[in-house]
């Protein structure tokens, strides 16, 4: 902890506020590389806390973690045409080693599918040899973009890359409920975030696949922006890169493959989303310090009031990350507005009154109450509960904000009004990609995902652009 200046702006003025939070708060930093940045220990914890969760989980059911090369040959970059059109203008390449020119431009990793499936294709051989399912912790570049945002966009950024092979089609596609699954469960869970579940149109697929699905989270400035996704690749890398194996029966077959991925991008989501006037709101699982104690005490009873803080602090750590705030250099408040600015979850105010009386004065950061308790056998159940109360309304909050901003269009008239107030616009959709296209071109916003749960509002509807019969329900918005 080291007492600093707040942030300057309110959050209504969102594009600085967020960028003055992520920095004064200490949790990231700029780097010397444009588009690029630092990881500050707060911050790479709630990463560390999110891959923790998610490598428990995909091991549990049959994941296992591998590592592979940061550097792709052309040769293999180029195997799947489409995969390779859809990534060109982002990839990085390495031209030299030292003073030499390379025979082959390396490919800095935009994503693995091209050197893990050369790999397969010479391990997979037979059915027994099946599922082969792959994840790897990694960094990806991706240098396609002029005005990076950090964390929201970053030419760098961490993740997970899932790679599965199946030899049954049905059991490949079965994966894609267990995997957006334990998504959604960190994300609700964890990062109290909210999130419309769907399919890709289309013309948002993940190049190569043949259907990609995502979790999409809406922004306070009303853009929506893409979460966690899964891809169903059917036999599209297999075919270019020849995983093949002998079935049961004694023929060859392609084998049906599945990509899936969470990326830091969620951290910027999620402190966006929670932040207020203060600076972070950051919930409870996710948080380096969940608790601060704060002494407050003048010359007379200082040593009295740090001596209960004290053991305030050592009843606390055992079971929650808490932090004795007990630096004597700054005052009460000016820790006050740091703990804010930093989204510690709870602060414990201790001063003379709370030493004689044996209680703890608790301040919630999510909606500023202040509790006071019994500082007895049962305060650490209590302490449990409102750590688990501010992940609930920090949830409720958003969804109450994301559910208030969908809005179902049944003209183009409505549609072009709701994108113009920053909502979302759900609308039924004939399937044809060309309304599609021209609905981002008069209004900039593009269609997100196709929410699993709305598809039969748009049962004997019209395409909202061109009054044609509509197949599907598509959310429209402006996003990242």
């Amino acid at each position: 902890m080291s007492g600093h200046d707040g942030i300057s702006v309110k959050k209504s003025d969102f594009s600085e506020w967020y960028t003055q939070s992520l920095i004064k708060s200490e949790l990231f930093d700029y780097s010397a590389v444009s588009g690029c940045i630092v990881f500050r220990p707060d911050g790479y914890f709630i990463w560390e806390s999110i891959q923790k969760f998610i490598d428990i989980e995909f091991k549990n059911t049959g994941i296992s973690n591998v590592y592979f090369p940061l550097l792709i040959p052309e040769k293999l970059f180029e195997k799947e045409k489409e995969h390779v059109k859809g990534f060109s203008p982002e990839v990085a390449w390495v031209t030299h080693g030292g003073n030499s020119k390379l025979d082959e431009r390396l490919a800095i990793r935009p994503t693995s599918e091209t050197i893990i499936y050369d790999s397969a294709a010479k391990w997979v051989k037979s059915w027994r040899d099946l599922p082969l399912r792959l994840n790897q912790w990694c960094s990806v570049i991706r240098w396609e973009f002029k005005h990076p945002t950090p964390l929201l966009r970053n030419r760098e950024f961490l993740w997970n890359e899932g790679h599965t092979i199946f030899a049954d089609k049905q059991e490949a596609q079965q994966e894609r409920d267990v995997i957006l699954g334990i998504y959604n469960n960190i994300l609700k869970n964890y990062l109290a975030l909210p999130g419309v579940i769907g399919q890709k149109t289309e013309t948002e697929k993940f190049a190569g696949a043949v259907a990609s699905y995502s979790i999409e989270l809406l922004l306070p400035d009303g853009k929506m922006v893409q979460g966690p996704d899964f891809h169903s690749d059917g036999q599209n890398f297999s075919k270019a890169f020849d995983i093949k194996f002998l079935n049961k029966e004694g023929n060859t077959e392609y084998a049906y493959q599945n990509t899936f991925a969470i990326t830091t991008r969620v951290i910027g989501i999620m402190l966006a989303i929670h932040g207020d006037d203060k600076g972070l709101v950051i919930p409870p699982k996710v948080s380096r310090i969940q608790i601060v104690i704060i002494p407050i005490f003048n010359n007379e009873t200082k040593q009295e009031v740090l001596a209960y803080s004290s053991k305030v602090y050592e009843d606390l750590k055992s079971q929650f990350r808490a932090y004795l705030y007990d630096l004597d250099i700054y005052s009460p408040g000016s820790k006050f507005n740091e703990c804010e600015l930093k989204g510690i979850p709870l602060r414990i105010e201790v001063g003379k009154r709370e030493m004689q009386e044996n209680i703890l004065t608790i301040v919630r950061r999510d909606n500023s109450e202040k509790i006071k308790i019994k500082n007895n056998s049962d305060a650490q159940n209590q302490i449990n509960n409102l750590l688990d109360q501010i992940t609930l309304n920090l949830y409720n909050k958003a969804k109450e904000f994301l559910e208030s901003s969908i809005v179902f269009v049944d003209n183009y008239d409505e549609l072009k009004k709701v994108i113009l107030d920053s909502k979302i616009a759900q609308a039924a959709w004939c399937g044809d990609e060309k309304c599609e296209k021209q609905i981002k071109a008069d209004t900039t916003a593009k269609s997100t995902n196709m929410p699993f749960d709305a598809q039969n509002k748009s049962k004997n509807k019209k395409c909202v652009y061109c009054n044609k019969n509509a197949k599907y329900t598509v959310n429209f918005a402006k996003s990242y």
